[in-house]
């Protein structure tokens, strides 16, 4: 998978002389941390992000009047406060290297720029997320396995077998870690139940290390205030 299939795109930019206000505006309208900011050709100048801009605003606290913070804030702008060294990455990156580089330089997101340096999309920790949620199939009902293998073996060819004989369908399947020889791996299965599953792993004499029944969760844009949810269950408390 590539940073285009999961980026957003059309993409909403801003350029260095908008005024903070406005771009504090555009930014609560459409729900987003950061913009892109371009020059007057369309071209990647910068970036700003909504911690900038709160940041560079005066403090509440301070002693200034109502009328003198106004003042200010309608002076300041976004040039004063982008980032200029931009991180980009492209609409061919595979996406895990685009995420590699949000992990490796603390960032949520990234500008995706084509060859003639314009912005054709961002992808944020949320689209990673997203995508991730959609590897396991995570909105339907299905049983997460952690399983342990030599690092020279797989998983047998006759196992998937025995899953699909019992009307079972492999989603996902991954190896997330290893140490002293030994690979660790998440198996995703639908339609088949727990109980089911280790019997199946133990007659192939894989190791399980971990193994629950996980209920469909759907996508959530937002919480109510004051609520979370129960992971267990996709019930809100």
């Amino acid at each position: 998978m590539f940073v285009r299939d999961c980026m957003s795109s059309p993409v909403v930019t801003i350029t260095a002389d908008t005024p903070f206000q406005s771009a504090l505006q555009t930014m609560q309208t459409h729900r987003f941390r950061r913009l892109p900011v371009v020059d007057k050709n369309g071209n990647l100048a910068g970036i700003v992000s909504e911690r900038d801009l709160l940041h560079a605003a005066p403090s509440p606290a301070s002693s200034l009047s109502v009328w003198e913070h106004n003042y200010l804030l309608s002076r300041l702008t976004v040039q004063q406060v982008m980032t200029r060294a931009i991180i980009i990455t492209t609409p061919d990156t595979p996406v895990e290297h685009a995420a590699s580089l949000m992990i490796a330089n603390k960032i949520g997101g990234l500008p995706v720029v084509n060859a003639q340096d314009r912005v054709v999309g961002m992808i944020t920790e949320t689209d990673i997320f997203r995508i991730f949620v959609e590897m396991l199939d995570g909105q339907e009902d299905s049983v997460r396995l952690t399983l342990e293998l030599p690092e020279d073996q797989g998983l047998p060819f006759e196992l998937i077998g025995s899953i699909s004989i019992l009307g079972g369908e492999l989603v996902s399947y991954g190896a997330f870690g290893h140490a002293h020889g030994i690979r660790r791996i998440l198996m995703v299965v639908k339609g088949v139940s727990l109980l089911d599953l280790q019997s199946i792993l133990h007659r192939h004499q894989v190791q399980v290390t971990s193994g629950v029944e996980m209920p469909g969760l759907p996508f959530l844009d937002t919480l109510p205030i004051g609520s979370h949810m129960d992971f267990l269950t996709g019930a809100l408390l």
